[in-house]
């Protein structure tokens, strides 16, 4: 069970934060970066699960600089405010964000990042921007940035029935990141948000973290 705690970023303002640590010595830390719908009880969960396995997960509560506490649930109304809020925080805000919550937890090792959706996207960035490695589900937006050139590993996954990220998208970073790991899944979007049965995909989610896992047990391992 983690605990919520106050993050210090730039510009001299606090956001929250939820920080999850593992039962022993830590493997590594890991920044989680949300979806579009905050550090809601589904990203906690996620930041448990990685705590349950060895790491200490920190999940940056980026909604706080515009509206304390922000947890949407996944309807039509929650997609609305999470748009217009990650259109007013912005990626490079996000960018800062993720090098706070990583300074937070240095004393766990080296740090890499996971993100989800709009999340996947930051994730990317954090490789691009940060040099940490970074693990990005399902970014919609990474498109865009595939120029970057990455200066830490990343890792993608794509659902292969995510009608916003069409095939096409999926093979562009192949070819812009031909050295870079690329899974895709018999899935459609957000396959890992196990709290939606509309998207959720067991066998994906499982075959996805197993990858994960394996990915930062290279990046982060200490030597």
């Amino acid at each position: 069970m983690g605990q919520q705690i106050n993050l210090n970023t730039s510009g001299m303002q606090c956001i929250g934060a939820y920080l999850a640590k593992p039962a022993g010595t830590p493997k590594g830390g890991i920044v989680v970066v949300q979806e579009i719908f905050g550090v809601n009880a589904h990203v906690r969960s996620v930041a448990d699960g990685f705590a349950a396995l060895g790491y200490t997960a920190i999940a940056p509560a980026f909604f706080d600089h515009v509206e304390t506490g922000v947890e949407l649930d996944y309807g039509d109304d929650g997609f609305k405010r999470g748009r217009e809020l990650v259109g007013q925080i912005g990626f490079e805000r996000a960018v800062e964000d993720v090098a706070s919550a990583a300074d937070s937890i240095r004393s766990a090792g080296r740090i890499g990042v996971v993100g989800y959706c709009w999340g996947g996207t930051v994730a990317l960035l954090a490789a691009t921007r940060l040099a940490l490695p970074a693990v990005s589900y399902y970014g919609a937006r990474n498109v865009a940035f595939l120029t970057e050139k990455p200066r830490a590993p990343v890792q993608f996954h794509f659902g292969e029935k995510d009608t916003s990220i069409p095939a096409e998208a999926v093979q562009k970073h192949r070819e812009a990141y031909p050295d870079m790991e690329v899974f895709t899944y018999p899935a459609g979007h957000a396959f890992n948000r196990d709290v939606d049965p509309g998207h959720y995909d067991a066998a994906s989610a499982r075959l996805a973290l197993d990858h994960t896992l394996a990915f930062f047990n290279k990046n982060l391992r200490a030597g």
